[in-house]
């Protein structure tokens, strides 16, 4: 049997992501979640990693006087458990420039909108607001500028006319659990790469439309 492949998962929030990570590893993902790292001690995510026997830790951004100070206490931590992949689950921090060198082509990031539209926060509000006639979510490699690395995987749901920030991301949400476990399993199986700024998959370049 192949060995499998040591990630970190790094949350700020409730966790439903990383749920639905811990939920396809019991299935088989071919994964190995090291450690369950927060920015929030009061993350709820932190206590479905303890129920799942993962290790957890947490360091708190606010303790430290600028991101660049926090981002190399994070990594730090984040390399004590030796990752092959980095798996940002909600993880609601601005990374450095530095962070992202540190992981690239080897960290992923899932964002509730299809990217490249509504980069950032409030997006199902915005998706509203700009009269879209559908939503998503998107998983992509993390690089330097924010939600702008090489996508790898979208799903898209219709937006519905009595549709409201709170059931439109209810919907999102659980196509965000069906497609990144499928994506950090192809990162695993090694057919997905990032290469000269461009997701491949099984050597041709992801193509998502």
């Amino acid at each position: 049997m192949s060995a499998k492949l040591p990630i970190v998962v790094l949350i700020s929030g409730g966790g439903t992501n990383l749920q639905s990570i811990i939920d396809a590893v019991r299935e088989g993902l071919p994964v190995e979640i090291r450690a369950v790292i927060s920015n929030r001690a009061d993350a709820f995510g932190l206590e479905r990693a303890r129920r799942a026997g993962i290790p957890t830790e947490v360091v708190e951004h606010r303790q430290f006087a600028d991101r660049e100070s926090y981002d190399a206490a994070l990594m730090e931590c984040i390399d004590r458990f030796q990752p092959g992949l980095v798996v940002l689950a909600g993880f609601m921090r601005i990374l450095s420039n530095d962070f992202v060198r540190h992981y690239h082509g080897r960290m992923l990031n899932i964002h509730p909108s299809l990217l490249p539209r509504h980069r950032g926060l409030n997006t199902h509000s915005r998706c509203l607001d700009a009269g879209d006639t559908e939503h998503g979510a998107s998983v992509h490699f993390v690089t330097p500028e924010l939600d702008a690395g090489p996508i790898i995987l979208q799903a898209r749901v219709p937006v519905e006319p009595d549709d409201s920030p709170e059931t439109l991301a209810s919907r999102v949400l659980a196509q965000e659990h069906r497609i990144y476990p499928q994506a950090i399993r192809w990162y695993a199986e090694g057919r997905l790469k990032l290469k000269n700024g461009h997701a491949l998959l099984d050597g041709e370049p992801v193509q998502c439309r």
